[in-house]
């Protein structure tokens, strides 16, 4: 588990570059413009979401010496580091042209290795706790990532470094540790020995017949259509988390990193908990009191008052632990949804499944700017002078509207038929066990 998680570690140090600091960097600093750079990141975006189902359909069909994850993730990985360097570490005259080429070569390489690098894991084991075993393992390696970016940030600034400097930094530790880490994956960790379909179960349907056939799996649109809804749940407090802080709030620089600390640090800590009650209750009923321990924490926001530092710090680590079982239970009951998959087409088409679930959460990120942004706008919040009725219309984006989408996704999964008692029926007759 530790072998196939920590490549995450990796993958996740640059996040907070890549989504945060560089659009202003390329913008403002090199001076391309906002809305040059927002087109050009966008459109870098729409390439990678449609890269998803392509690259989960070759990882599904086209292996290469029986392995059909282990290739793709080879392959990415020397793509996505050229991508990153380049995107980090740009030459003066770097233009638009410059922004999209190596954004949409970053994405591809990331999106190479992240499908088939979750599919993989959903392939690993078939027993239903120790799947959740390996989500948690591997969500929590992530988490660490990003605080690993986190404390870079903190000594890079006390060092005196440039912004740019210290971007450059992560970026090579991440490419640094992915050239251990991804290495050594790929030595160490079955592929071809994996239990899949036969051969000649292994149907090559079209795309387009696989989609098709898709929306008949009603277990799977179930799952996606909770994942999609708690996945804009939570990215609308994501988008206005630093608005609430400084207008609302009113928190200094000092105290929103703290924040930010604890509430990754809940995530990481929480992960053995949900890992605990998954190993006793069902899974998708252990991510139903997450969400409703979320939804508990986030209606006490709007009764905060100004400068109530300590108060939200308990917000942030009970919504913190709350992202630990959503990052760690929803892949795992997706990898139990492979099964009954497999079981209803006797096809395989894990990447496909998976690379449909990346594009969801893309789109989840996406709805959520698309919605808090506007919204904001229309209910008359001004940034600049901020008056009572836009500061309570900031509290109800931020608190309330994800109470309601959570409160939908809980009403969708609650009754989830998938359990531990019909995935033991659905193993039994695709592997002879139960176990």
């Amino acid at each position: 588990m530790l072998i196939y998680s920590f490549p995450a570690l990796a993958i996740s140090i640059p996040t907070i570059p890549i989504y945060i600091y560089l659009p202003t960097f390329y913008g403002v600093t090199l001076e391309l413009g906002l809305a040059a750079t927002g087109f050009a990141l966008l459109l870098a975006r729409v390439f990678d979401t449609i890269t998803d189902p392509i690259v989960g359909i070759i990882s599904d069909r086209f292996p290469i010496k029986r392995n059909y994850r282990k290739p793709w993730i080879a392959i990415g990985s020397i793509i996505a580091a050229i991508g990153l360097y380049q995107l980090l570490n740009p030459a003066n005259d770097a233009g638009i042209v410059y922004l999209i080429s190596w954004s949409i070569i970053l994405y591809l390489g990331w999106t190479l290795v992240a499908v088939p690098y979750l599919t993989w894991g959903a392939e690993l084991s078939t027993d239903y706790n120790e799947r959740t075993s390996i989500t948690t393992t591997r969500e929590t390696a992530g988490i660490l990532g990003i605080l690993t970016c986190g404390v870079i940030f903190v000594l890079s600034t006390n060092l005196q470094f440039s912004e740019m400097e210290t971007i450059s930094i992560i970026g090579w530790v991440a490419i640094s540790l992915g050239a251990v880490f991804i290495p050594y994956l790929l030595k160490k960790l079955p592929d071809a020995g994996i239990t899949r379909l036969k051969k000649e179960e292994n149907s090559r349907r079209s795309f387009l017949k696989s989609l098709l056939q898709l929306t008949r799996n009603k277990l799977f649109i179930r799952l996606l259509t909770a994942w999609f809804l708690n996945g804009v749940a939570n990215g609308i407090p994501s988008v206005l988390f630093f608005l609430y802080l400084e207008k609302v709030l009113g928190v200094n620089e000092t105290q929103r990193a703290i924040l930010i600390l604890i509430y990754f640090s809940a995530a990481v800590i929480s992960m053995p908990v949900w890992l605990s009650l998954g190993y006793a209750f069902n899974k998708h009923r252990i991510w139903c009191y997450a969400m409703l321990l979320a939804i508990s924490a986030f209606a006490l926001v709007p009764f905060l008052p100004e400068g109530a530092f300590y108060l939200f710090s308990i917000v942030c680590i009970l919504t913190g632990a709350c992202l630990g079982a959503d990052l760690s239970i929803p892949p795992s009951i997706q990898a139990d949804v492979l099964d009954f998959d497999k079981l209803q087409t006797k096809s395989q088409r894990a990447g496909l499944l998976f690379s449909l679930w990346g594009m969801a959460t893309k789109l989840a990120l996406a709805c959520s700017v698309g919605l808090a942004f506007p919204l904001l706008d229309w209910l008359g919040f001004d940034p600049n002078t901020p008056s009572i009725s836009g500061k309570d219309a900031l509290v109800f984006l931020y608190a309330l509207l994800p109470i309601g989408f959570k409160c939908i996704t809980v009403l969708t999964i609650w009754n989830f038929p998938l359990d531990r008692k019909r995935h033991g029926i659905i193993k039994r007759r695709l592997y002879g066990t139960s176990s």
